[in-house]
């Protein structure tokens, strides 16, 4: 049997490499064309195929890595040995008196009050519980995206951990009063469904919301960072839970609303679930273009084969999965949102309490 091969060449530049095998005069003449087709994206470097194999020169089995040069970093990556007693047990301290801080300055209205004042104030702008609590997320949303975008020149003033101090400072007061709010007012509002008896929905939302804060919390991955106790960084990760969706807080975000939407089932957790995800797609585009800003090609690269939508990337082959991929899931950052989840599951109770307790 004889073989011969050529390389052709299409319209559009498409290398093509035709194989034929032909078999003996007696016989008639039988041609079997293979095609392989390697494109580039638009951006970045050549999608890397699997191997063939030199047997039959189909695509071999998955290597154990996706054979994609990663430009990023690892996410949720844990090295026991580089841990410093002394910096968690940092960590641990300012945790304890950023909550005193919090909880004289901003919560007691016996002491400052200062969120009492300020809930005060926003309640004067409508009766509608549903507008208060837009109200709220928008001033939240105002200032952590406005510090976020302000980020490169504050540091350059202040210095890294400074600013993100004063970062903290803003941000966390408001986001727990948006908290505390919808627990107070979760159900107020118009009642539009309830399903709540109906089979299976319990178990629904249970599992929904868990799921959710798999994708809610990367800030997981430098929880020293986010704390100052190590020198804060902007990241461009890429393993992990970035491999399903480059924007995994949006998609925790519309989770975590779907879920309670289908629960409690009112105009009033459905107006705080519209405002939520909102901000988290605008959340998608001002990220982007930070990330861009900040890391030029690299992030292009990564945004080539990353995607918005969950699995979008994956299903259309930009994105390719490693065989040991589950490993990227196996993580101390990770069992942290399990441990975290659980027990803010169990504390609802006491959660509710305290939001009663506050008053807003």
């Amino acid at each position: 049997m004889a073989t011969t091969a050529k390389v052709v060449s299409n319209r559009k530049g498409v290398l093509r490499r035709t194989t034929a095998w032909q078999t003996t005069p007696h016989h008639q003449h039988k041609l079997e064309s293979r095609t392989e087709t390697r494109r580039r994206p638009r951006c970045g470097r050549p999608i890397i195929a699997p191997p063939l194999s030199a047997s039959n020169g189909r695509a071999g089995p998955a290597p154990s890595t996706s054979g994609t040069r990663l430009v990023a970093e690892d996410s949720a990556a844990f090295d026991l040995a580089g841990q410093s007693l002394r910096s968690w047990t940092q960590f641990i301290a300012l945790l304890a008196v950023v909550s005193a801080g919090l909880y004289g300055i901003w919560i007691d209205p016996n002491l400052a009050g200062l969120g009492t004042s300020f809930v005060s104030s926003v309640e004067t702008l409508s009766d509608s519980h549903e507008v208060v609590m837009l109200a709220i997320l928008v001033a939240f949303g105002v200032a952590h995206s406005g510090m976020a975008a302000l980020r490169p020149q504050g540091e350059r003033l202040v210095g890294a951990r400074a600013y993100r101090v004063a970062f903290a400072l803003i941000s966390l007061p408001l986001a727990l009063t948006a908290v505390t709010y919808f627990i107070n007012h979760r159900y107020s509002g118009a009642a539009l469904f309830d399903v709540r008896s109906v089979p299976g929905v319990h178990g629904a939302v249970w599992w929904l919301s868990f799921a959710s804060f798999f994708f809610l919390y990367p800030s997981t991955f430098n929880i020293l960072e986010v704390a100052a106790v190590d020198e804060p960084k902007v990241h461009l990760w890429e393993t992990g839970v970035m491999r399903v969706t480059r924007h995994p807080q949006m998609v925790g975000q519309v989770m975590w609303s779907l879920a309670h939407c289908l629960w409690m089932g009112n105009s009033f957790a459905i107006a705080t679930s519209a405002g939520l995800c909102a901000y988290h797609a605008f959340g998608c585009w001002h990220g982007d273009r930070r990330l861009e800003e900040k890391f030029g090609s690299d992030f292009v690269e990564v945004k080539n084969r990353t995607s918005v939508l969950p699995f979008a990337a994956i299903l259309d082959g930009r994105q390719v999965l490693p065989r040991d991929y589950w490993k990227e899931w196996v993580r101390v950052p990770y069992l942290g949102v399990v441990l975290f989840t659980l027990g803010a599951y169990a504390c609802h109770p006491a959660m509710q309490t305290a939001a009663h307790w506050v008053g807003w």
